[in-house]
């Protein structure tokens, strides 16, 4: 059974002040009260805790070891409450945040070294993953919020979204590619669906639902059965791949400007326009931000504004 923690208190200000008079005015009680408190904690443990020498209080070998084990207690707990005060203060603590793994490994480390050099008390935890793992996590309070992708890693596990808010945050352009020689070779100039569907895909995943998702929405004709020729767990993978000539996969152009502009990786256009990807803000609908989960998301939402991000994901690079 644990002591009275009331009890814990009043021994740890007596060792401080090896007094029971100075361990009264810490407290602002009686030296009675404290007395008192002392006594019934040494009939708890029914072990004596002090010894009284002048006018000191000296601890005995078990009051020695009980303020051993409060002291580091009691100093991570002022530090803790110190803390927990502050950050209603100032930006200050851990941001657990999920993201998109391409646009994370490319955007969040600059942004948190730019919020940091303002809050330099905020540490950050990133998860990288697609929305089938990080709204579970955002639900169980694993992250304090994510940004999730809506058309290239989207999922069929994701069904309850009432109790989220999403907020649209940015636009990604979304094509269907193959590399130039694969182009001359297998497709020659003929973006039909009857050509297409029956080609060699590149897979994100286990799911095609972004290559049915293409065709879907190009076509209006859902392709379940396409030959996917290799299956791969980044959007980097399905583009080492596209450029190896194994076939065609769905990309976001911005990551491939460069080779769209060269010519080495070839879009495959249709009479529709490309598809529009949505990278989304995605917090628990109920939950109550602190300062420093505010003060991050109007700064990347700013950020966004400024650098023009948004923008950059809507490439002008259309072959």
């Amino acid at each position: 059974m644990l002591p009275d923690f009331n009890r814990l208190k009043v021994f740890y200000h007596i060792c401080l002040q090896t007094s029971v008079a100075g361990a009264a005015r810490d407290l602002n009680i009686t030296a009675s009260a404290v007395s008192q408190s002392l006594t019934k904690l040494e009939e708890e443990l029914k072990t004596p805790l002090f010894i009284r020498l002048h006018k000191k209080l000296v601890p005995t070998l078990a009051g020695e070891e009980l303020f051993g084990i409060l002291q580091p207690f009691v100093e991570s707990l002022e530090q803790g409450l110190e803390s927990i005060v502050s950050r209603k203060k100032i930006p200050s603590g851990a941001l657990r945040i999920g993201s998109p793994i391409e646009f994370g490994k490319s955007y969040f480390p600059g942004l948190f070294a730019a919020f940091r050099n303002l809050y330099p008390e905020v540490v950050f935890t990133m998860m990288l993953g697609d929305p089938s793992q990080i709204f579970p996590m955002i639900a169980s309070g694993e992250l304090d919020f994510g940004l999730v992708d809506a058309f290239l890693t989207r999922e069929q596990l994701i069904r309850d979204f009432g109790i989220y808010s999403i907020e649209p945050l940015i636009d990604e352009e979304v094509i269907l590619a193959c590399s130039k020689v694969y182009y001359d070779q297998r497709i020659k100039g003929e973006h039909s669906y009857k050509n297409l569907v029956n080609k060699e895909f590149i897979s994100y995943q286990k799911s095609s639902l972004p290559l049915v998702n293409w065709f879907k929405y190009h076509f209006n004709k859902y392709s379940t059965d396409l030959n996917r020729v290799l299956t791969v767990d980044s959007h980097q993978a399905v583009i080492s791949g596209i450029k190896s000539h194994i076939g065609l996969g769905v990309i976001a152009t911005h990551i491939v400007d460069d080779e769209l502009k060269s010519g080495e990786i070839v879009p495959i256009r249709t009479q529709k326009k490309d598809v529009i990807n949505k990278i989304s803000l995605v917090i628990l609908q109920d939950k109550i931000p602190t300062l420093t989960e505010k003060a991050f998301i109007n700064f990347l939402k700013k950020d966004i504004q400024r650098t023009g991000t948004a923008k950059k994901f809507l490439t002008s690079s259309h072959t």
